[in-house]
């Protein structure tokens, strides 16, 4: 039977899902990506295609060497010098996004800085998770990923509520919630507050990631980096070759790739159109980013009971329905309208029922995260190392990553549209849900 890790341990791995929570909630979601389509460009329109082709950019070059790193990782043992490694990569580019002033002209350095914090997150996520069944029984590992995820929605809403109460400026005042002046003298004016998520990431992160590197446990040196590296092609033609004979494998890593990617256009259009279509403020998308942090992490709570009562399936397949229908809701309203429905001028329904949205999202979102991340082992379980399967996992999260945001980004070009624009998110849901059923069923008693 496998021994379960220390109680610091485990807490140490939980707390980096808080430690890296920030960056997604306020430079991916709710803060830094809005200001970038609404300050940085000179339209929405443009905006939200330039955005779009720099994530999916991004989203290329991780699934090109996911599984290479997972492979790596794999042979030499220790994961946690390739997470300190990315995890330094990931705080400099951060750190990088103040940069982004409104009226810079040339805004190279800061795609360079956004690239390389985004490359640096999803590359220390590959290696995090492939520490999860080492932490604890498999019965448990479901728990133990929801559990974690949820901790890491609370980091996001506990940083969206001090950024309201101490940076963002309430509508028709120059001070925050709090009635404060914003600290350090931020100036709205040239963006400041909205420039401050990339630092306010990577200090969160630098703070909140020393536990899981002084308790966590961690495998033993195994092989050089350069004996490795040696192997990692071959080893990962294998992994192929053993995929390719369990069809279960496949269609779930395609399913996966899809639906998760469907998530992250949600995550990543959802508050850029709120702001755009709506007309909202930063505060506005903080209360919206607070509400869908707070279900978000009730959501991945109680996936991850629903996971140890029912199993990670009911709780995936659950939450891809949820979210297309909000995909269809959110696509279907505007200022003038609610699910198609004419309503007055100055009418909040609007308002009302984005913000039940971002509810749903968080916590749809949160569940399946989490019960996602937990259904990797339940499929590779004697079948591939866990590394290189969340080295797949990672890839066939990223492999469409850039699909997504292009996608969106093509589709806003031609038709001139924000609402038109996140269209292809739809799409990303039905497919991924009927390759899982498919999974599913091939799968039969082996989950």
């Amino acid at each position: 039977m496998q021994e379960r890790a220390s109680r610091k341990g485990i807490w140490g791995w939980m707390l980096f899902d808080w430690a890296g929570q920030p960056f997604h909630t306020l430079v991916i979601t709710f803060i830094f990506g809005p200001y970038f389509v609404n300050e940085l460009s000179k339209n929405e329109v443009v905006g939200q295609t330039n955005w779009g082709y720099l994530v999916g950019f991004a989203g290329i070059l991780v699934a090109i060497s996911a599984p290479f790193l997972g492979a790596a990782a794999e042979r030499t043992g220790p994961r946690k010098p390739w997470v300190f490694a990315f995890g330094t990569l990931f705080v400099i580019g951060s750190f990088g996004l103040w940069g982004a002033e409104i009226g810079t002209e040339n805004l190279i350095w800061v795609y360079v800085a956004f690239v390389a914090a985004f490359i640096g997150a999803e590359y220390i996520i590959i290696f995090t998770n492939a520490m999860l069944p080492d932490l604890v029984p498999k019965k448990d590992v479901g728990k133990l990923s929801g559990y974690g995820w949820a901790l890491g929605y609370a980091g996001g809403v506990i940083v969206l509520i001090l950024v309201l109460a101490l940076i963002s400026t309430a509508p028709g005042s120059d001070q925050t919630i709090a009635r404060l002046d914003p600290i350090f003298g931020l100036d709205a004016s040239k963006g400041e507050p909205a420039r401050a998520a990339g630092p306010i990431s990577a200090i969160w992160f630098i703070v909140f990631a020393i536990p899981f590197f002084l308790f966590t446990p961690d495998r033993r040196k195994d092989k050089k980096l350069k004996a490795a590296v040696g192997e990692e092609l071959g080893g990962i033609r294998q992994t192929w070759a053993t995929i390719k004979k369990f069809p279960q494998l496949w269609m779930f890593f395609l399913s996966s790739m899809l639906y998760r990617d469907a998530l992250v256009v949600l995550y990543t259009f959802g508050s850029i159109y709120a702001a755009s279509v709506l007309g909202w403020s930063t505060f506005e998308l903080g209360i919206f980013g607070i509400i869908a942090a707070f279900f978000g992490a009730l959501g991945a709570w109680f996936g991850g009971w629903a996971d140890s009562k029912w199993g990670a399936m009911p709780v995936v397949q659950t939450a891809i329905v949820l979210l297309l229908l909000v995909s269809i809701a959110v696509l279907s309203t505007t200022r003038e309208a609610v699910i198609f429905i004419p309503v007055a001028e100055g009418s909040t329904l609007p308002d009302i029922l984005f913000f039940i949205c971002g509810g749903v999202i968080g916590a749809a979102g949160g569940a399946m995260s989490a019960s996602s991340r937990a259904l990797v082992v339940h499929f590779v379980t004697d079948k591939i190392s866990m590394t290189e399967a969340f080295g797949f996992y990672a890839m066939a999260g990223k492999a469409t990553a850039f699909i997504g945001p292009f996608a969106v980004a093509l589709a806003t070009w031609i038709t001139g549209s924000q609402r038109l624009g996140i269209s292809p998110v739809i799409l990303l849901f039905i497919t991924g849900m009927i390759l899982l059923f498919m999974a599913k069923k091939r799968a039969g008693n082996d989950l």
